[in-house]
Order: structure tokens, then sequence, then C-alpha cells
């Protein structure tokens, strides 16, 4: 009994408290205007929320290397070395594998004794056809003679520097398919390695999904051996052809600052979020409505101002938790006044109600 006496007096003080604050919230204070004492309200706000939850979607996936490429000499010839091996971690300009040089060596001195011997035999007709010494004709041979000779040497000095295969990228070694000593000829791959930056990832998505990308806004993935841990995604492109089985590929790409990232190979789950349409829903407390002119209206309050004005809405649905759904007239981010709305005016200016404390646990006090 004592439990229950003691009760009721915490109410009845709870209440009075209550009631106190309330009546002191809905005074007026007092600014000066032009001279004169102009009463400023009080109200109560509340920021429009949009009604429902975010649209998304969920398309597994695979993780891929950015680049996964397969390196081959531009030249033949037997190879003298394979400098890596497999697994290994290579930088870009990192000589892989370099063929036996001696053939091209040679080739390439015999175009430079050729080059020396024609270009001095064309300085010299040059230098005579500027005195006038010799015909049009023996100029333009020794000119182009000259530059024959010249794309010759170039072309022999890149097959020499072509004897040596280098990484296009930091990545690593996939696999070696020659060994030293054997012949392999142009274009036939040595090695192959995959980029060693940031992998993609790779997901198909159904023709319903593809017409809508318009509306794609965000991009993330989950990967099981990151438990918690969410990385985002930025959209590379998505193919304008389906494929057998009428799906639509889109690639995305990880994110370096997300390290450490998943190796590629490894399964994801991809999310899609989309933007929100044009009209979307938003809800907001059923104390914010009033009618002007025949219409359900609000009144929106502008911080820069600190002056509300009247706003026309159209009603979609009246919900038994105190809300109301709003398909027209607001749109998320909106601040509407909840309380005291039948005594304002437009142009209005008011005060925001002192939010609740922390330390007012239930908002009692």
């Amino acid at each position: 009994m004592k439990t229950n006496g003691y009760y009721f007096l915490m109410c009845i003080l709870t209440m009075t408290a209550l009631s106190a604050v309330v009546s002191s919230c809905s005074q007026m204070s007092e600014r000066r205007v032009n001279g004169q004492e102009a009463a400023v309200r009080y109200v109560k706000t509340k920021t429009v929320e949009m009604y429902g939850e975010e649209e998304r979607a969920t398309f597994p996936g695979k993780i891929k290397a950015a680049s996964d490429v397969s390196l081959a000499f531009r030249v033949a010839g037997p190879i003298r070395s394979i400098a890596v091996k497999e697994g290994s971690l290579v930088r870009r300009g990192q000589v892989l594998a370099s063929l036996d040089t001696r053939d091209y060596e040679l080739q390439l001195a015999a175009t430079e004794a050729e080059y020396n011997r024609i270009k001095a035999e064309a300085d010299r007709v040059i230098e005579l056809h500027a005195s006038g010494s010799v015909t049009d004709n023996d100029y333009d041979k020794a000119v182009f003679g000259l530059r024959q000779i010249t794309a010759k040497l170039d072309a022999h000095r890149n097959e020499l520097a072509d004897t040596r295969l280098t990484a296009p990228f930091d990545g690593y070694v996939q696999k070696r398919f020659f060994e030293n000593g054997e012949t392999v000829g142009a274009g036939m791959p040595v090695v192959s390695m995959i980029d060693a930056g940031a992998p993609e990832v790779v997901i198909n998505i159904p023709s319903s999904e593809y017409i809508r990308q318009e509306r794609f806004d965000t991009y993330s993935c989950t990967v099981d051996i990151y438990p918690n841990k969410i990385f985002s995604l930025d959209l590379l492109g998505i193919t304008r052809k389906a494929n057998m089985n009428q799906l639509y590929t889109v690639r995305l790409k990880m994110r370096p600052d997300d390290a450490p990232l998943p190796p590629p190979g490894m399964v994801t789950m991809v999310e899609i979020r989309y933007k929100q349409a044009q009209a979307e829903l938003v809800s907001i407390p059923y104390s914010a409505l009033f009618e002007n002119d025949g219409t359900s209206s609000v009144w929106i309050y502008n911080p820069a101002t600190q002056t509300v004005s009247v706003r026309k809405i159209h009603l979609s649905e009246i919900r038994t938790n105190g809300t109301v759904v709003v398909s027209n007239g607001l749109q998320a981010g909106d601040i509407v006044v909840s309380a005291g709305v039948h005594s304002l005016h437009e142009g209005e200016k008011v005060r925001l109600l002192p939010a609740t404390p922390d330390s007012n646990a239930g908002g009692l006090l």
C-alpha cells in the first residue's frame, strides 16, 4: 500500500511539473520591432521523413582482377631466362623474361653500319644540292634513301628491345607457359599476370532491372571472409546486349581505400540502391495538418528566416499510429510545424521549443 501511495505521489508531481513546462512554453516571448513589442510564438516542429523502406536489390557476383593478361614476346627466339615464379609480386616495368639476343645484336650492328654509310653519302648530296652542284633527282634519292635506312635502323633497335618482356602494371604472376631454353614464336603467351590494384566485381541483372538503370544510385558488396564489412563500389559499365540467359552484365570497381580488399575469384553479394522517385511518399504527424481554403495544408518552417509559410498538400493515407502519408507537396527534409498550427499566420516569425535534454528520460520533466 505504501508503494502505491508513493507511486501516486510521484505521478502528481510529474503531472504538475509537466503542466508548468507546457504552460511556460505556450507563453510568448517578447521582441522589439520598430520600437514596439511584438509577440514571438513558440512552436514544435518535425522533419519530414520518407514513408516506406528504401528500394534496393541484391545480386550474386564474382570478384575479378582489374586486368588479367597473357604476355608474349613480339619477336621469336630461344628463351634465355624467365625471372619470375608463379605467385610473384612484380612491379610495372620489371623484366619478366628475356630471349637470346645474339642474332638481334648482329642484325642491329649490320644495320647501323649500313646507316652510317648511307647517311654520310646523303649528307654530301644534300650539301652539294644546296650549292646547286647536284640535280633535284639525286637529292630526292639521297633523302629517301636516308629515311628508309633510318626506319630500318629503328625497327631493328625495337626488335632488340623486344627481347625483354616487362610487366605492364603492378601485379602478380599467375602462370608460366615456358621454361628457360625453350624457343617461342612471336605472340606466343609466355607469362600471365593479374593487376594488383583494386579488383572489379561482375554481376548479371535481368531486363526488369536493366530498364531501370537510370535509377541506380549507389553500389556496395559483402564478402563472407570479411564479416560486418561493406565494400563501396563504383559503376564501370553495363553491357547493352543480353547474354544467352537474357541477363545484362554489370561491371563495378572496388575502391582502394577499402583495404584490405578480397582477392579475385571470390563470390560476393552486391546490393544496388535506387534513387528515390520524383513523387515519393512522405510521413508527417497528424497534428501538423490543418484546413486552408478547404484543402489540407501544413506550416513549413524556414530555419534561415525563422518564419512559417503555408503549403497545400495531398494526403494519401491516414495511419493509426498518429501519422499521415503525403503523396504531393512535401519532400523528405522539409520541416513542418507539428503543434499549435491553428494559431499561426503566413510569414509569422516563431521560435522552436527547446529540445528535450538527455537527462529527462521519457520527456516527463
